[in-house]
């Protein structure tokens, strides 16, 4: 096993990254099994990392990015022939499978682009192996940066006493490190305010209970899982002072596709008169999505409706179904939440308000 890629999210006393490489292997802290059991993915080749982007042993916009450039780094390296045209003709399969993995974040094909246009080195099979490897940590430790710069920006919007709402997973284990929606809340705990994060349990897959809860407690960050239904209760008492939450992909216009349910957040924020923020890198924005409209949206198998995941008073991980047999059901993995609905989109540059003519100005 690889001795862990240092970082700064903190797990059991050690810091970690989400993902990383070495030799030809990827790393992947595998999120399927958490919060119960803590694990490292090997992953042996780029089919393997592919798989792994799909199969959701590793989830996050950025995350996604990172390991689809370390994926491509991979096929690179275990390519055997000396035709520099076959070279090129298999990464660019490669590149195709990876990106097909999962079809709405943007940053996956953000992570692929940024190793592919720049990899091929003086028609040299082997430098471009090299620069390919080079490329991907390089595009990693890029994405931590942007990630740690966003959570800069977006501290300097949360006060000493706040108490913050967020949807889904957009911590470090969603990123590189730091996180998008987590960075704000991690600088703010870190400069000592006093704050209190409610974690939406985020429905089907749960990863607001499994992973941002788990994220929060390793780091001793005062919070409370809340199930989906109760976050315009909270907000209509006045426990919830702002929002913030990720995105998977950003139109043009400032519409956001994230984790189905933010929508519902955003429209009872409206209503409520609670700030609303979305957390993401300028990776994010697709300059050929000009709305909301133009942002494919996937939907994952029903099952993930159907059956839920977890541990039995004997630590045995139980798969159980808890709607009648007789049922089907629909699983739209994202929605999209229009642009008016947001308050600021907080990015590595600063926090853009929701309009194209702003959005312009960062995004090229």
């Amino acid at each position: 096993m690889a001795l862990h890629y240092f970082g700064l999210m903190l797990i059991n006393g050690i810091n970690y990254r989400t993902v990383w490489m070495q030799d030809t292997s990827v790393y992947l802290i595998n999120q399927l099994l958490l919060p119960h059991k803590f694990e490292i993915y090997k992953s042996k080749d780029y089919l393997d990392t592919a798989n792994s982007i799909k199969t959701m042993i590793v989830r996050g916009a950025p995350a996604i990015g990172a390991t689809g450039a370390f994926g491509l780094a991979q096929a690179a390296l275990m390519f055997e022939g000396e035709n520099f045209d076959n070279f090129k003709q298999f990464i660019n399969e490669a590149y195709h499978q990876i990106n097909s993995a999962r079809p709405t974040a943007n940053d996956l094909k953000f992570g692929l682009d940024f190793v592919k246009s720049r990899m091929f080195a003086e028609n040299s099979i082997a430098n471009s192996k090299m620069k390919a490897f080079e490329l991907a940590k390089q595009y990693a430790d890029w994405n931590a940066e942007l990630c740690r710069k966003i959570g800069e920006h977006g501290n300097s919007l949360i006060k000493d006493g706040h108490s913050v709402l967020t949807h889904c997973n957009a911590g470090a284990l969603a990123c590189v490190d730091y996180g998008t929606a987590l960075s704000p809340i991690r600088m703010a705990h870190y400069s000592r305010k006093n704050i209190f994060v409610y974690a939406d349990e985020t429905r089907p897959r749960n990863q607001g209970a499994s992973l941002t809860a788990w994220e929060l407690a390793q780091e001793k960050i005062s919070h409370a899982i809340i199930a989906d239904n109760a976050a315009g209760y909270f907000m209509k008492k006045g426990r919830i002072d702002m929002v913030i939450v990720g995105a998977d992909r950003i139109a043009m216009n400032g519409d956001v596709a994230n984790k189905i349910g933010t929508y519902e957040k955003a429209v009872l924020a409206k209503e409520n008169n609670v700030p609303f923020y979305v957390a993401a890198p300028l990776s994010t924005f697709d300059v050929n999505a000009n709305s909301g409209e133009d942002i494919p949206i996937e939907e994952r198998h029903e099952e993930e409706v159907l059956y839920i995941h977890g541990i039995d008073e004997n630590n045995e991980m139980k798969k159980i179904r808890i709607a009648s047999f007789e049922s089907n059901a629909k699983n739209p993995a994202f929605d999209v939440t229009p642009a008016r609905y947001i308050t600021g989109i907080i990015t590595e540059k600063g926090v853009i308000k929701p309009k194209s003519e702003d959005i312009e100005k960062f995004v090229g």
